[in-house]
């Protein structure tokens, strides 16, 4: 009997996008645009870390965002009622962002007019850590309802992460969250991630947030 021919198909197309993922990279540099790629569970925060980052941000970097969904401007909105330039995103039932999707929402907002260029990507913890964007550098958010167990769970999310934002930290007493649980776990998964703990409601922790994306954004820029 004649052996089943077996061809690995989804490993060609992360092949594939991995590389057109560099060569975005390339154009960010040649434009001095640092794109980062914000990924995390639905109703983790994204779009209130980032109004708030904003706000720490201006006069200091020229931000723009990208908002990633299945359907609906809701994000989008929200971030322009704010003053921030942004554009929404559909993605036709997808799950997740390439980084030839990623070029498509990156030329309808400019990105050339920008220092900084945020994805919010879709709602998902498997899908789009699954995906390189071409983005720099990679974030993922952790709220406090969600658990400090996430990284156990969803390894690849903060395998694929340089930092780990654990939102609505004032809230952790009324979940049992602990964050030095949640940061060993994460570490176990990536020994290079760091770990920020944040409020976007009060504010705690954005000052150091900012920070951080101001020397990567640098970092960017001098390399």
């Amino acid at each position: 009997m004649e052996e089943v021919r077996i061809i690995e198909v989804k490993q060609s197309v992360f092949e594939d996008n991995n590389a057109d993922a560099d060569r975005l990279r390339e154009q960010l540099k040649k434009e001095k645009t640092c794109l980062v790629n914000l990924m995390s569970a639905p109703g983790s925060g994204k779009t209130s870390v980032l109004l708030a980052l904003a706000k720490e941000l201006a006069g200091k970097l020229r931000v723009g965002v990208m908002e990633a969904d299945i359907d609906s401007a809701v994000d989008a909105e929200t971030m322009l009622s704010a003053g921030v330039p942004s554009i929404q995103i559909h993605t036709g039932g997808m799950c997740h962002l390439d980084a030839d999707m990623t070029r498509q929402g990156l030329a309808e907002l400019g990105s050339a007019e920008y220092d900084l260029v945020v994805l919010e990507n879709v709602g998902n913890l498997v899908c789009p850590a699954e995906f390189d964007t071409g983005a720099v550098t990679n974030i993922t958010i952790l709220s406090v309802p969600e658990g400090h167990d996430k990284p156990l769970k969803y390894p690849l999310m903060y395998e694929t992460c340089q930092l780990l934002i654990i939102n609505k930290i004032d809230a952790a007493d009324y979940f049992d969250f602990d964050v030095e649980k949640a940061t060993t776990y994460a570490k176990m998964r990536n020994p290079e991630i760091q770990v920020l703990c944040v409020s976007a409601k009060t504010g705690e922790g954005i000052p150091a947030l900012a920070e951080w994306v101001l020397e990567t954004v640098n970092h960017w820029n001098r390399g």
